[in-house]
């Protein structure tokens, strides 16, 4: 196979990307040849998982919601927005 070269620096690369990019540097990665109808798949789950379908409402203490205001000033994002995050994160497993 022939060897190509990249400029990326594999310390900064998790395992999994350290492989990868091994792989491709080796010239093994292959195209699935049912790419498109996984895109397709993967383009309709993430559609599904960005539709807000559902408004709840939620009392919090004010000095908790002013310190979400605060964080999500900082981030540059709406603080529902913010808060919608956090709980979804939480929901699939990625805090707590």
């Amino acid at each position: 196979m022939t060897q190509r070269s990249t400029k990326l620096d594999s310390a900064a690369l998790d395992p999994e990307e350290r492989e990868i990019l091994r792989a491709y540097e080796e010239g093994s990665l292959r195209r699935v040849s049912s790419s498109s109808r996984v895109a397709d798949r993967l383009k309709s789950a993430a559609r599904e998982t960005l539709r807000k379908d559902k408004r709840i409402n939620i009392r919090l203490p004010s000095h908790d919601l002013v310190e979400i205001k605060r964080l999500a000033a900082r981030e540059g994002v709406p603080y529902q927005t913010l808060i919608s995050s956090i709980l979804h994160k939480y929901a699939t497993g990625e805090l707590g």
